[in-house]
C-alpha cells in the first residue's frame, strides 16, 4: 500500500469551507489541510480545527497567500498601489520578476507564518501557496529562503509528478505548475527543505470533466508520500465574495464524503499517510 496525503486547501477562506474540511477530517477522508491566515476569524477557526477528532494523524499547513487581490497582513503591500495583493496573472508575467519587491514578499511571508504560529501555538507542518504562488519565479527564492529561516522543519509543496517526463503529455495547467516546480525543488534542496515526492489534483475548474472521474486518476498517479490537492466546501456568501471557485467545491466535498473515496483509494492501493 502506498501512503498518500489528501490535502484540502483554503481552510479559513469562508465558514462553509472550514466546516466541510473539519467534517471530512473527522470522517477520515483528509489527512492535511492548508490554512489561510489573512482573513478574520482565524483564531476561532484554528481552535475548531485543533479540536476536530480524526481517525488518522492530520498535518496542518500554511496556505501562503500572495495573490488574489486580498488585503495583505503588512503595509506597504508587495506589488500593487491599491493596498491589495496582486492578481495571479500579474505574477505570471515575466515583468513581475523586476516589479515585485523581494523585501515586501519576505515580510508578508513572515507575517503569515507568525499569524499561523499565534493561532495554533506552533509552526506549520508544511507550507504551500494559494494559486500556487510559491512557484512563481518572482517569489520562489524569497519563499524558500524565508521558510528555511523561520520554519526550517516544514516541508514545502512542489507541484510536479514523480517523473518529469510525465509533464510532456500532461494538460496545460499541470504542465505549467509542474515545470515551475522544478525550480522550486532545486532551491528547496539547496536550502535544506523537504518537498513532497509527487503531486496531483490540478484540473480545469471551468471544464466539463467531473471530479468523480478525476479523483481516482489523481490517487492512482501518486507515488508513496505524494500529495493530492482538493478544494471541498459548503457554499456560502463569504466564499462567493472571496473566490471564483464555487460549485466545484461542493462537488469535491460530495465525492470525498461518499463511498467513492474509499473505492478510489482501494483501486489505487493507497492509504492516508
Amino acid at each position: 500500500m502506498k501512503r498518500v496525503v489528501v490535502c484540502a486547501d483554503d481552510y479559513n477562506i469562508s465558514p462553509g469551507v472550514s466546516k466541510a474540511i473539519r467534517e471530512l477530517i473527522a470522517g477520515g477522508r483528509l489527512n492535511a489541510t492548508s490554512v489561510m491566515t489573512i482573513f478574520p476569524g482565524l483564531e476561532e477557526e484554528a481552535k475548531a480545527l485543533a479540536n476536530t477528532p480524526s481517525p488518522t494523524p492530520v498535518q496542518i499547513g500554511l496556505h501562503l497567500t500572495l495573490s488574489g487581490g486580498f488585503a495583505p497582513l503588512i503595509s506597504p503591500p508587495m506589488a500593487t498601489k491599491d493596498g491589495k495583493l496582486p492578481q495571479m496573472n500579474a505574477l505570471l508575467s515575466p515583468l513581475s520578476y523586476f516589479q515585485v519587491s523581494r523585501k515586501s514578499v519576505a515580510l508578508e511571508i513572515e507575517a503569515q507564518i507568525k499569524a499561523f504560529e499565534r493561532a495554533f501555538a506552533r509552526l506549520p507542518d508544511y507550507i504551500d501557496g494559494h494559486q500556487h504562488c510559491q512557484l512563481m519565479p518572482a517569489i520562489r527564492k524569497t519563499f524558500v529562503a524565508t521558510v528555511a529561516k523561520l520554519a526550517p522543519d516544514a516541508w514545502v509543496r512542489q507541484c510536479a509528478p514523480a517523473k518529469t517526463s510525465a509533464l510532456i503529455s500532461a494538460d496545460n495547467k499541470t504542465r505549467v505548475i509542474g515545470t515551475l516546480s522544478l525550480g522550486l525543488a532545486r532551491l528547496a534542496k539547496i536550502y535544506g527543505l523537504k518537498t513532497n515526492p509527487s503531486f496531483s489534483g490540478a484540473y480545469d475548474y471551468e471544464g466539463h470533466e467531473r471530479f468523480e472521474n478525476l479523483f481516482p486518476r489523481f490517487i492512482a498517479e501518486l507515488t508513496d508520500g505524494g500529495v493530492v490537492m482538493v478544494h471541498p466546501g459548503f457554499i456560502d456568501d463569504v466564499l462567493r465574495s472571496r473566490d471564483k471557485l464555487i460549485e466545484r467545491r461542493e462537488e469535491e466535498r460530495s465525492l470525498l464524503a461518499s463511498y467513492r473515496f474509499h473505492a478510489a483509494m482501494k483501486d489505487a492501493k493507497a492509504t492516508l499517510a
